[in-house]
This record gives structure tokens, C-alpha cells and sequence, in this order.
């Protein structure tokens, strides 16, 4: 019989396990303490729980934890880790060391349902939702989870295609039951669900990233085909209706490619477009993606559009570009690892 995860249960549905088993109800957040405060492989491990109340539980559950299947390491220390899920596709995360902080790179889908046309992971198409658990096994599995101080989720998959689970997600990493991180180590970066966003900005305190990639509606449709039905004008409107409040901060994402999205007219019309919010764009480089004909400008130029936002009032900083050694963009290695699967 395939046992249950723990791992990834929010305060209540442990609290449905220990009723279910008849435990005691404060069991529920003892067994959340191991879980998220500390780094256990097995119930046995729980021992402030009496052994009979273990071994009742470990009938029917298991931890849930597992290790990445592989790894490759950039030469600026970068890792993407390929994991494997249960439906037996394949998913990345990506671990990013820098001078004082350390970033994990999550998925929240294996595949995506997006269709972004300079995207690789949206050529694999959708091949399933991630659970919390899941999600949540990116961080805890690999071997510099300590040394982790953000969280972007940012790898394969869309986000608020997955709210349910990536919510609960969210709330285990930041309440005082799960791990107690504060809010503002997390971002969550997103294509933009009209009938998502608003919804998320209300369930959580975490920051916002939104692909825009270009601010005028027809050319963001070639480049991102869920515009059709939840228009960037909706987004940035529910942005603005929600408020920004206390220490979150929402950014814009801009890819910028050479020739497309580059102009001083889309300086201009950024500037309209986000005038009165408070955020940031962040310029990234685009990163090669066999098959596709976008090319990064270089970075004279991308510096020339930065000054350009910064002169208009628009705060825009660059991204630094990580692990292009490893293939770094998203859906890169787990495609390579689909495709051996399927020869």
C-alpha cells in the first residue's frame, strides 16, 4: 500500500490525519514542528510523540521527503536540480548563490499551460499540478537548504494556474506552525489570471512578479497568449484596486529583445502604463532557447533602457544573468530528460 505524505499538509489537514487516526488534537502541531522545524527522514524521528502514537501513525503515512534525481553545477555556482515527480515527468529548480543571499528557483508545475513563445518549458505543454509538498520539496531536498535566505517561484509552471497549492505552500513556509519565514523572503512571479490575481494578493503578504515583457497589448500577445483572455490593462487595474501595503513589493519583468520590445516608445508607454504604482522592472537578458529566433540586446544597450525608465521615474534595475553554462532557463533540462525517456 503506497503510503501518504505528511510533508506539505497545512496545520489543518493534520489535524484531519490525528482525528482520522485518533490522536490527540495537540499532535497535530507536534507533528508540524518536526516537519518544518526540523530536518527528520522519518516518524520515528518524532520523539516527543509516545512511540505507540508513531507507530499508529507510520501505518498509514510516511515523510514524504525525496532527493533530486540529478544535478549540473555552473561555473558561477549556480545548480539546477532535476527532480522527478509522481506522474513521472520531470521538473527544475534552481539554486542561485550570491554575495549575502542565496535564492531558490522553484516550480509549481510540471510543464505549463502558458504557452509563452520564448519559453521552453511552454513547448513541453501542461503535464500536471505540483502539490504543496511537492513545491515545498525543492527547498527542503537539496543540500544547501540552510543556507537558503529567498525563495522566487519562478521555475516551470505558472503560478496562479496552481493557486490552491501554491497558496497553501506559501502558508506553511511563513506561519509560526510551519517554518516562520517572513514574508518578504518570497517572490511570486506570474503571467498574470485575471480571476487569480486578485485572489492572491488578498490570501498572501509575499512579493509580486509580473511578466510583462512589453507593455503594449498586441505585441504581448504574440509573446504570451493568456493577454487574450487576461489582458495586462485587468492586471496592473487589480494591482492598483488591492494597494500596495506594508514591506511587499511588486516588480515587472521584462525580457528584452533585440529589435521587438527595445524602443523609446516602449519606454514611453511604460512609463504611462505603471505611472502611480509603486514597483520596479527588472531587465533580463534574454537566454538562448534552440529553435527560437530572439536575441538579447547586448548590454550597452540594455544599460541605455534602464537610463531611459530611470529618467521617465520608473525605477528599473538589471538582472544579472546566472548558469547559462547549465542551461539555465527554465524547461532546458527537464526537456533534454522527457526526450531520453521517450527515444
Amino acid at each position: 500500500m503506497t503510503k501518504e505524505a505528511l510533508y506539505g499538509k497545512d496545520i489543518n489537514e493534520l489535524l484531519d490525519v490525528t482525528h482520522h487516526l485518533g490522536l490527540p488534537g495537540f499532535s497535530a502541531k507536534q507533528i508540524a514542528g518536526w516537519l518544518y522545524r526540523h530536518e527528520i527522514s522519518s516518524i520515528d524521528e518524532m520523539t516527543n510523540i509516545p512511540k505507540k502514537i508513531r507507530e499508529v501513525l507510520a501505518s498509514e503515512y510516511e515523510i514524504g521527503i525525496y532527493p533530486p534525481d540529478s544535478f549540473v553545477e555552473s561555473s558561477d555556482g549556480t545548480k539546477k536540480y532535476l527532480f522527478k515527480v509522481r506522474n513521472g515527468k520531470y521538473i527544475e529548480t534552481a539554486y542561485i548563490p550570491e554575495k549575502g543571499r542565496a535564492t531558490v528557483c522553484v516550480s509549481t508545475q510540471a510543464g505549463c499551460r502558458m504557452g509563452c513563445r520564448f519559453c521552453m518549458t511552454g513547448k513541453q505543454g501542461f503535464q500536471g499540478n505540483l502539490s504543496a509538498g511537492e513545491i515545498l520539496n525543492q527547498i527542503r531536498s537539496i543540500n544547501e537548504f540552510r543556507k537558503i535566505t529567498n525563495v522566487v517561484y519562478m521555475g516551470m509552471g505558472e503560478p496562479l494556474d496552481n493557486l490552491p497549492e501554491v497558496v497553501k505552500s506559501l502558508d506553511i513556509l511563513t506561519s509560526e506552525w510551519g517554518y516562520g519565514w517572513s514574508p518578504t523572503r518570497i517572490t511570486v512571479s506570474t503571467v498574470g489570471i485575471s480571476g487569480s490575481i486578485g485572489s492572491f494578493l488578498q490570501q498572501t503578504r509575499v512579493h509580486l512578479a509580473v511578466s510583462l515583457h512589453t507593455p503594449f497589448p498586441g505585441e504581448r500577445l504574440k509573446l504570451i497568449p493568456v493577454e487574450k483572455t487576461s489582458p495586462v490593462g485587468d492586471i496592473i487595474q487589480q494591482i492598483r484596486q488591492a494597494g500596495i501595503k506594508g514591506q511587499r513589493r511588486i516588480s515587472f519583468e521584462y525580457i528584452l529583445f533585440r529589435g521587438f520590445n527595445d524602443s523609446s516608445a516602449h519606454v514611453n508607454e511604460l512609463a504611462r502604463l505603471l505611472n502611480g504604482i509603486r514597483c520596479r522592472v527588472n531587465l533580463i537578458r534574454f537566454h538562448k532557447v534552440p529553435g527560437l529566433d530572439y536575441e538579447s540586446p547586448d548590454i550597452e544597450e540594455i544599460k541605455k533602457f534602464r537610463d531611459k525608465l530611470n529618467s521617465k521615474g520608473i525605477i528599473a534595475t538589471i538582472r544579472a544573468s546566472r548558469g547559462e553554462d547549465i542551461n539555465a532557463a527554465c524547461g532546458l533540462l527537464s526537456t533534454l530528460s522527457l526526450n531520453k525517456n521517450q527515444e
